[in-house]
């Protein structure tokens, strides 16, 4: 499923909407209130949405799931509650589906599974109007039967509506252990999908449903678990005290590994910790024998890990902090020949790097950086691009104003065509040697200076990728006679990324780096005839 941005509904954008419409008079001057007018506008919003197709096919469609998140009682929350408990009154019985997710923890030695915390959670919800149809119920175990039954009992649900989503070996054995309890079934019966007149509101589950398929599902899900092959690929960025800050990376680099067919090992490297000590720091740690060590330490280790790495990610990110640190990861993965993707900032900083090896010295006598991390350029009023500047600010963007303002959204890349005695580029490898364009999804305020591109190519970065204006920079590359595997999108291609379909450039960086690039896309590369310059 492919969704839009008006499928992530918020408190911020629903409050936005009905300001608006009280700005312009559509509540007649009437005191604007949480109820009815907060509730009305989720509700309406959440009916406008549901028509939007979402799988590539004509017409609306025939199911809208509706991820209420959070903890029942969160004030947070209270309002979308509430919308739901109104709406569930404009449907009939069989269009509306309750679904409540729940922990049962199983304390003790000999692992009880508590039921409590589940009642409780009920009590709490059908306090604010609302019933499960279903439980979903996490544990770490399978729910017993007579846990089932006292669930049942307890929260008014047939004992076969309460589903079990205990701990397995991998998280694609989740749709399994759904499919093996029957969900498909049991929903097309509540919601009477596929349900023949005559059988409909009857609590029997007809035979004539269709199967859903997993097969395919299955076989992934199993093979998983018996992958001998490790690749490990180091994500260098500057959030990783917090894994969720990339986890749609790593989620692209797990459907790769997958169709790979190796298991992933992710070294975390902080970016800071690649960076030598400055001149402060070095002061600093005469004063404490302690801070020097540690800090040694910390940044040999993390040379070991990227060294020991088959891969390199540098993802995107903002702000000046460890930005050297990234750069010299660049120029590290670039002179050893080491796999590397490079991510919207990731791109940025490999130009960054590339310059700074190989373009003449700016006549401001600076290094090449990026207009972000100029801080004089960023206090100044005017919007003047400065000759070290490798990354600029996009014209259209108002340097002074963050708030709403990078560029958004799916967009076209059109490849750069070759001629047939060119190399072929590594885009092209990736994507397919038929295909003019991509789309992908973007998010940024910065782009490589469209006045240094003549000087990169010439000499030897490549810019494969273009917007359609043909002067924003989408995608940088070095040949393969040079490097097996540089490349640099200033989209996120991640944001795409599926299981049994990964993003091309996570795939191709995950095929570099176990070495079956080549292999896999049949390409018969003749050695450099001359060194290369890296």
């Amino acid at each position: 499923l492919n969704l839009t941005r008006d499928h992530n509904i918020t408190t911020g954008k629903i409050y936005a909407s009905v300001i608006a419409k009280e700005r312009r008079g559509d509540y007649l001057g009437k005191t604007v209130q949480v109820v009815p007018h907060v509730t009305d506008e989720i509700q309406a919003w959440i009916e406008r949405v549901a028509l939007i197709p979402t799988d590539g096919k004509d017409g609306p469609p025939d199911v809208c799931l509706i991820e209420l998140g959070g903890t029942v009682g969160d004030i947070e929350s209270s309002v979308f509650l509430e919308a739901i408990r109104q709406f569930q009154f404009n449907c009939a019985k069989n269009e509306f589906c309750l679904v409540h997710v729940s922990l049962v923890p199983c304390l003790g030695s000999v692992g009880e599974q508590k039921t409590k915390p589940t009642q409780h959670g009920i009590k709490e919800l059908r306090g604010l109007g609302l019933s499960p149809d279903f439980l979903v119920c996490r544990s770490a175990t399978e729910l017993l039967a007579s846990t089932r039954e006292k669930l049942g009992i307890f929260c008014q649900v047939p004992a076969s509506h309460v589903i079990s989503v205990h701990d397995v070996s991998n998280i694609y054995h989740v749709p399994l252990i759904l499919h093996d309890q029957n969900i498909d079934q049991l929903l097309f019966a509540k919601l009477d999908i596929f349900t023949p007149k005559h059988q409909q509101n009857s609590h029997k589950i007809p035979n004539n449903f269709p199967i859903c398929d997993l097969t395919k599902w299955r076989a992934m899900a199993q093979a998983i678990d018996s992958f001998d092959q490790v690749v490990t690929i180091a994500l260098v960025g500057k959030y990783t005290g917090l894994a969720d800050s990339y986890l749609s990376v790593l989620k692209a680099l797990k459907h790769s590994a997958i169709e790979a067919g190796c298991a992933l090992d992710i070294a975390w490297i902080e970016s800071s910790d690649l960076e030598p000590p400055t001149q402060a720091q070095n002061e600093l740690d005469r004063e404490n024998q302690n801070d020097t060590e540690t800090r040694s330490q910390s940044r040999k280790h993390a040379w070991d890990l990227l060294e020991k790495a088959h891969g390199v990610v540098v993802p995107g990110g903002f702000g000046s902090r460890g930005i050297e640190g990234m750069i010299a990861c660049a120029k590290f993965c670039r002179t050893r020949r080491k796999p590397y993707l490079g991510i919207c900032l990731g791109m940025q900083l490999a130009v960054i790097e590339f310059a700074r090896a190989f373009l003449p010295s700016p006549s401001s006598g600076k290094s090449y950086t990026s207009a972000e991390f100029d801080d004089d350029y960023n206090q100044a009023k005017d919007s003047i691009v400065k000759p070290h500047h490798a990354v600029v600010f996009m014209p259209e963007i108002d340097k002074h104003h963050m708030g709403g303002t990078m560029r958004l959204g799916a967009r076209d890349t059109l490849l750069v065509s070759q001629s047939p005695k060119d190399e072929p580029s590594l885009a092209a490898i990736i994507y397919g040697q038929d295909k003019d364009r991509v789309t992908e999804r973007h998010r940024h305020r910065y782009e490589v200076n469209p006045q240094l591109v003549p000087q990169l190519e010439n000499a030897g970065l490549r810019f494969i990728g273009k917007d359609e204006s043909g002067s924003r920079m989408e995608i940088i590359e070095l040949p393969r006679s040079v490097h097996p595997y540089f490349f640099g999108v200033q989209y996120h291609p991640e944001f795409l990324s599926r299981p049994q379909k990964p993003s091309p450039p996570f795939f191709g960086l995950i095929l570099a780096a176990i070495g079956r690039f080549d292999r896999y896309y049949k390409i018969n590369l003749a050695p450099p005839t001359k060194k290369p310059r890296i």
